[in-house]
């Protein structure tokens, strides 16, 4: 049993890395910290992905060799690589860079507007800026 999990190494790795990423987006209060929380879950998912598509022994691409020059030569099927993970993940790095650009943007404006990025100090001071509603519609 330890020698199964010492072998899958990598695959620790990447469910730590997604602990703490899932821990900062809970467990801390400030935007930032969440956000760099998300973005350590997301690569620890894209490793994983990306991991998944390696094989041992794999070496060329699903690419026939000799197609269109008279014949096609065989190809052994066990070192061909996957690339369809790692195509997909070139996807989610994409989305990534944009979901953190725009929660950059919204982190920016929240600042300018509440003067902090701290979540309860935010939830405070809508609050306060509700109760003079509140009052005004109950009278």
């Amino acid at each position: 049993m330890l020698e199964y999990v010492i072998a899958k190494y990598n695959y620790w790795v990447y469910v730590i890395l997604m602990m703490i990423g899932l821990y900062a987006m809970m467990g801390k209060r400030n935007l930032v910290k969440k956000l760099i929380g998300m973005n350590i879950f997301q690569t620890s998912i894209i490793l994983f992905y990306v991991s998944i598509g390696v094989k041992k022994g794999g070496a060329t691409v699903p690419i026939l060799e000799g197609h269109g020059h008279g014949g096609h030569q065989a190809v052994d099927v066990a070192t061909i690589l996957n690339p369809l993970p790692h195509v997909l993940m070139l996807t989610a790095i994409v989305v990534s860079i944009a979901t953190t650009g725009v929660a950059l943007a919204a982190l920016i404006l929240i600042y300018r507007r509440y003067g902090t990025l701290e979540e309860d100090e935010i939830i405070a001071a809508r609050r306060a800026a509700a109760a003079p509603k509140a009052k005004d519609q109950a009278s």
